[in-house]
């Protein structure tokens, strides 16, 4: 038997195939001789040569992709429980972004935590643990509709904590099982959540207006048990992870990566809005709340779209290119067309072209993060790269809601919308420039595969 060895500190990857195990880790400092070359990312290299680039992989990729039917799904369907509970009196559309925005946000915090957890106990009781989490979770919110404390804890912590032990699973584990077409698998798992806000959307609608909000928690919550379980099962690794730190501190002496943080970090408060506030919006124009669900369904369903393509654009054009051209495309959409989109026409417009852009920023950032850094390291890096993640999602819509109720409030018409429009089409903006200089620091050519 055949063993390679670098000395290590934080991340290891064993690998067991073809009668062979390799052991990578990662270095403690620098070569001596000052190279330039990170050995964890040779080595990375050198493991992606071995992965089957399928097999078993694909049902790796399908129980991923339910995971995120019901992590992010979840996420993006939100807007419907919060319309309803706004129309109830519940609270002001501010407050209840809040609780929408609280679940996501807690995904990203503890994310480097989970990442730990999941080195310890495995993927595939990591993810069936997050999936019982959420599912338990919105069962008690059904009991809680009345209580915007109780929503807090519910659907907010509890919903937040198993989001995070489930995304840290499915935006870490195609690496072990792809290399040429990452990018294709990471597009199809998050591509789920895509198509789960979709579903969920036009499903929770009529069953929120015949049975209520209580009914459409507790039919999510038994939903996503009989579901997500069994998916969380089929999952297994096909590498075996050792323990290591909760941080890899020495990347961020890496300028590209401590960019690539920033623009996650700035990238994620502009996420929800679009979601969150698309039913409201089009109430504010005079439309239905059935033709408001439709409109979020069309949204998720491109994003599901978006991620797949996006993914397949990782594989053909580059990560870094496919991350740019969704943030880009993004900030285009809430700038230009959605303060225009005064009818249903270009509303629907806008719901479809920055839903595609939208979903994007899922499916490409793990495949950057995997490309650039090295897939013997995803799990750290994603860790701490997620974990920048948590502000954007925990302010952005709520900001936007502060400023709606600033501007007028939901029943202002649809000019007091603007304002939280641009606020989060700026930030897109802001983000896709730091992309697009990390791009540019790894190579100035402008048709360069990055």
């Amino acid at each position: 038997m055949a063993t390679a060895t670098i000395t290590a500190t934080t991340t290891a990857i064993e690998l067991e195939g073809r009668g062979a195990t390799s052991l990578y880790r990662e270095p403690v400092e620098a070569d001596s001789g000052g190279s330039s070359v990170d050995p964890v990312l040779e080595a990375s290299r050198l493991a992606d040569s071995d992965v089957p680039d399928g097999g078993y992989g694909w049902v790796v990729v399908a129980s991923c992709a339910v995971l995120s039917w019901w992590t992010i799904g979840t996420s993006y369907s939100w807007g419907l429980i919060q319309g309803a509970l706004v129309e109830d009196g519940l609270s002001s559309p501010a407050v209840l972004s809040f609780v929408g925005a609280l679940g996501p946000t807690l995904l990203a915090a503890v994310a480097i935590l989970n990442s730990r957890v999941m080195r310890m106990i495995g993927i595939r009781y990591t993810a069936m643990l997050g999936m019982f989490l959420i599912g338990i979770a919105e069962i008690l919110a059904s009991f809680a509709v009345n209580s915007v404390p109780g929503l807090f804890v519910t659907q907010g912590v509890l919903v937040g904590l198993g989001f995070g032990l489930s995304f840290i699973v499915t935006s870490s584990t195609p690496a072990q099982y792809f290399s040429k077409k990452r990018g294709l698998a990471n597009g199809v798992v998050f591509a789920g959540g895509g198509f789960g806000g979709a579903t969920l959307s036009l499903v929770l609608d009529p069953l929120i207006r015949s049975a209520g909000p209580a009914w459409a928690f507790r039919t999510l919550g038994l939903a996503t048990l009989a579901t997500g379980i069994p998916a969380a099962w089929l999952l297994k690794e096909r590498t075996a992870l050792r323990h290591g730190g909760f941080v890899e501190w020495r990347l961020f002496k890496d300028m590209s990566f401590v960019l690539i943080f920033v623009a996650g970090a700035i990238g994620t408060f502009p996420l929800l809005v679009p979601p969150f506030f698309i039913p409201l919006f089009a109430h504010a124009i005079g439309l239905t709340s059935s033709v408001g669900a439709g409109l979020l369904a069309g949204f998720n369903f491109s994003s599901a779209i978006g991620r797949i393509v996006s993914g397949m654009l990782c594989d053909k054009i580059g990560a870094l290119n496919a991350l740019f051209l969704s943030l880009s495309l993004s900030a285009v959409s809430m700038l230009a067309v959605w303060p225009v989109s005064t009818s249903l026409a270009p509303l629907a417009a806008f719901s479809v072209v920055n839903g595609l852009a939208n979903g994007g920023f899922f499916s490409t950032m793990p495949t950057v993060v995997g490309n650039c850094f090295g897939s013997a390291r995803v799990t750290v890096a994603m860790g701490m790269i997620v974990t920048s993640w948590s502000g954007g999602y925990l302010l952005g819509a709520p900001i936007a809601g502060y400023l709606l109720d600033a501007y007028g409030g939901e029943n202002a018409g649809f000019q007091a919308y603007r304002p939280a429009m641009y606020y989060a089409g700026s930030l897109a903006l802001a983000s896709a420039g730091l992309v697009e200089l990390v791009r540019f620091r790894s190579n100035r050519k402008f048709f360069a595969k990055l």
